[in-house]
């Protein structure tokens, strides 16, 4: 009873888990343990208004990329703010594009998952006629504008770090993916 195994796992046991340093993430990862945590609590309050989210971030991305609209045949005659805002279409696609983020942002607590599900999802924009992978990047500023939107005074400059980093690597997963299917297709990138 009075041995020192017996002593190191009970006091290993009576440690606040908040005080323990946290597991480390996987190396392929681009964020760490912590920041991983920080991330899936603040997506919380994004996940909570998703549909509101993912159309605020089409409608920044519409009006910094204006020539995007051609890819989108069921709302390219839209011209304006009111307009996208009050279309069910973008709503429908806006929500559909949160919840691929939703799933890229989930499994980044898997790396294997994570990458065979983002890298698919930017490989079935092969089938898209006119996309270009460089079309992903363009998502960014626009989902970090929503996200600040969205959470508010919980956009503290260490979340809209993390955010970077993650939305920086989903994008860059994209693309790979698109790229890969490119070459499994054999066909070069435009």
């Amino acid at each position: 009873m009075g041995c020192k195994l017996s002593q190191l796992a009970a006091s290993e046991f009576s440690q606040d888990p908040l005080e323990r340093p946290p597991p480390p993430s996987d190396p392929r990862s681009p964020l760490t343990a912590k920041q991983q945590y920080c991330i899936m609590a603040s997506w919380k309050g994004i996940f909570r208004q998703i549909e509101a989210t993912g159309i605020i971030l089409f409608v920044k991305l519409f009006e910094e990329n204006e020539e995007l609209l051609h890819l989108f045949e069921k709302f390219r005659e839209l011209r304006n703010k009111e307009a996208f805002v009050s279309s069910t279409e973008l709503a429908e696609h806006a929500t559909k594009v949160m919840h691929t983020l939703d799933e890229g942002i989930k499994g980044l607590a898997d790396m294997d998952s994570f990458f065979a599900y983002v890298r698919h999802v930017g490989g079935t924009h092969r089938q898209v006629p006119g996309f270009k992978a460089e079309n992903f990047l363009k998502i960014e500023q626009p989902f970090l504008e929503a996200a600040k939107t969205t959470l508010g005074d919980r956009y503290t400059p260490n979340i809209e770090n993390i955010y970077k980093i993650t939305i920086r690597f989903i994008l860059e997963n994209l693309v790979k993916g698109y790229e890969e299917a490119g070459q499994e297709n054999g066909t070069k990138e435009t």
